[in-house]
């Protein structure tokens, strides 16, 4: 029987979903969010904190500060509270009601930030925001999870050889791209002890960590208006960008069948999903593994919202099944009489890749 003594000890680390079923592919999820914090950013808090402590510069007293559109603050005010520090979130309008009210009974201090900056967008207004508190109070540090290495390293350690413990036959593996942590963890465990893994990296469109151009994004946790340091374009194989759109309806087709689970995760699974339909139709004997960042009670009020979603993306997103098969080709040069080319919409789904050193 378990027995622990500080919230981020308890984490199910083994459990994967079978989707086949919802997605008619041979997919597993990797789900993260059995945990107190509820999302996979438990780890790289705790590590980011603790690594912090090692080095002096987090001493008895301080405050934490960090920017994040939802489960990374959750995490800190978790582990904040845990090991008796102050911890100040800056967020965004984005941030769901329920993750800013769990970081406040938890005792954090949340500061939303809803006019974006001219040209680095909301992330880029929050990170303005973290510097001018840090000038102003030298009680304050800030962890910076874009740029700071515990983020990887706790995948390193932690998620990515969880992964390979039960798949050592795993052909490919989606990561959602967000800070990039846990893509660069599992990115560089994998390209060191088992480098014929595919390393597929998803984002979400109008996210600028592939080079798109930047655009107003409405569901937190994939994607971010300002490239973060830790990025290493070269670790990957290849990059799916999904329409958010989709990621509603991927969220939804898993609900369909019982399973609720966060925004990211509808993100993860589109991208997933497309990129089998694309390289390895039927995936015959590939083993495919994404992971799941966190559960759905947090996007109640917004991914799984009816009115929400209708005002957000349309009725039509209520009703379309993400996963139906293409329609079959038609021959080449084949057009119904007096159609006319069909022009690119800025909504469409968009594939970036193969990626290779440099190139993004």
């Amino acid at each position: 029987m378990p027995v622990i003594t500080t919230p981020q000890e308890f984490d199910i680390d083994d459990l994967f979903v079978d989707v086949r079923r919802v997605t008619g592919y041979p997919l597993y999820l990797k789900c993260e969010g059995f945990n107190f914090a509820g999302s996979v950013k438990l780890r790289a808090a705790n590590e980011m904190v603790e690594s912090a402590e090692r080095a002096g510069a987090l001493r008895p007293g301080m405050t934490i500060v960090e920017s994040s559109s939802g489960n990374l603050g959750v995490a800190l005010s978790l582990v904040a509270v845990s090991r008796g520090y102050r911890f100040v979130c800056i967020t965004d309008s984005r941030c769901t009601q329920a993750s800013r009210r769990l970081m406040q009974r938890l005792g954090a201090d949340v500061r939303v930030v809803s006019r974006p900056h001219p040209e680095r967008g909301l992330l880029g207004a929050r990170l303005d925001l973290v510097r001018r508190l840090c000038e102003e109070h030298d009680d304050y540090h800030w962890l910076n999870q874009y740029a700071n290495t515990g983020n990887w390293t706790a995948h390193y350690q932690s998620t990515a050889p969880q992964i390979a413990k039960a798949f050592p036959d795993l052909g490919v593996l989606f990561v959602g791209a967000g800070t990039t942590g846990t893509l660069m963890g599992c990115a560089r465990f994998f390209r060191e002890h088992n480098p014929a893994v595919t390393i597929v990296a998803v984002d979400a469109a109008g996210s600028v960590n592939f080079g798109g151009e930047p655009a107003p994004r409405l569901i937190p946790g994939v994607g971010t208006s300002v490239r973060p340091a830790l990025l290493d374009a070269s670790l990957l194989d290849d990059v799916v960008i999904v329409p958010e759109k989709d990621t509603v309806r991927a969220c939804r087709a898993l609900l369909r069948e019982g399973f609720l689970l966060g925004g990211s995760t509808g993100t993860v699974l589109s991208g997933a999903v497309r990129w089998l339909r694309e390289n390895r139709p039927g995936a015959g004997g590939l083993t495919a593994v994404a992971i799941a960042p966190d559960l759905g009670e947090r996007y109640l009020d917004t991914v799984y919202d009816d009115a929400w979603v209708g005002e957000a993306f349309g009725p039509e997103t209520l009703t379309e099944d993400p996963f139906a098969p293409p329609p079959a080709p038609r021959a080449p040069g084949h057009r119904p009489p007096h159609a006319q080319p069909a022009p690119h919409h800025p909504a469409d789904p968009v594939r970036v890749g193969p990626t290779s050193p440099g190139s993004l």
